[in-house]
């Protein structure tokens, strides 16, 4: 299964893992290498130097390309006690890996050291504008993800008519994200005109993955319909998303009870600071009735725990369903 993506960066399957903070460390991202795709690291905000370096580790075992992703705003300024982006940014570029991707943020002022570097760049738009920006700006990689998709970004427009827009504006190559879940949703994003997929939430469940086993077991048991996008978690932790990048996650006890409530989580009081701890206290314990389990519409396509080979193995397998077309 060949395209520009698979020659490009000398892969099999057309098929990044998506740089999922919390999930993807290096241990996920060299087992989707290592298994012909490509593996991408997940930087959260307050990752240090130390832990990025851990995890390359990791990723350049098996001596296959891999990528690591930031979060844009969060490389803007080092936040007070948090570590520096810059030495973050350092110590990814001398890893070399083979892409680097930078979304939810300002972009522009990191693609020319990246390219000095030898670096491919990949960004994320959910909608017509960033992808167009982006191009502007010279990234490499350009991905439509659409609302369907897991964790962090825009709600504003699906996959696949977000996909056929983009693919219309720019010269860049494009891949998809948002609802691909197996060998049929990649094999569609294909046949469109993409040149491969960012896939996150089918590996959420692999032994590979970062998150806690309780997590693992919530993504197999939901349906594609239990999913909610809010900005609920971000809200009541303080953490400072853009508020046109909400995120989509599995509903529970938290969802259910401030769905429509926002505002109220805006302006903060007693009420919002003990839900800031209860959070807290159910991602230590791995209590996802309350702590957030950022997954996409496409989970409902996860039946069961497997590794990433097996996964990547099943989205090889959409060369079968293309083969219709010819």
């Amino acid at each position: 299964m060949r395209s520009w993506l698979t020659d490009e960066f000398e892969i099999s399957v057309p098929v990044l893992s998506a740089p999922m903070a919390g999930v993807a460390g290096g241990r996920l991202a060299g087992a989707v290498s290592a298994a012909g795709g490509m593996g991408l690291i997940g930087v959260h905000p307050g990752a240090s130097a130390d832990w990025l370096a851990e995890q390359i580790g990791s990723a350049a075992a098996p001596g296959r390309p891999f990528g690591i992703g930031f979060i844009g705003w969060a490389l803007s300024a080092a936040a007070p006690g948090q570590p520096d982006p810059d030495e973050l940014l350092r110590v990814a570029i001398d890893a070399r890996p083979a892409v680097i991707s930078i979304s939810f943020g300002e972009i522009a002022d990191h693609v020319g050291p990246l390219h000095d570097a030898g670096i491919a760049v990949l960004t994320q738009a959910g909608n017509v504008d960033e992808a167009l920006a982006a191009d502007a700006v010279g990234v490499d990689i350009i991905v439509a993800r659409g609302g369907e998709g897991g964790g962090h970004g825009r709600n504003e427009v699906a996959t696949l008519p977000l996909l056929q827009e983009v693919l219309d504006a720019v010269d860049t190559p494009v891949l998809a994200a948002g609802g691909i879940g197996n060998r049929r949703g990649l094999a569609a994003v294909l046949a469109a005109g993409a040149h491969g997929a960012l896939v996150g939430s089918a590996f959420l469940a692999c032994p590979e993955a970062a998150n806690p086993a309780e997590a693992k077991q919530a993504v197999v048991e939901a349906r594609s319909t239990d999913t909610i996008y809010s900005r609920i978690f971000d809200l009541a932790q303080s953490l400072p998303w853009p508020p046109q990048y909400g995120g989509r996650a599995l509903r529970n006890e938290v969802t259910r009870a401030w769905a429509g409530r926002e505002d109220e989580l805006a302006r903060g009081g007693p009420a919002v600071v003990a839900l800031a701890d209860q959070l807290k206290s159910a991602r230590q314990a791995g209590d996802v009735a309350f702590a957030a389990v950022y997954a996409g519409q496409a989970v409902g396509l996860v039946e069961s725990a497997r590794s990433a080979a097996e996964v990547v193995a099943e989205f090889a397998a959409a060369d079968e369903l293309l083969a219709r077309l010819r």
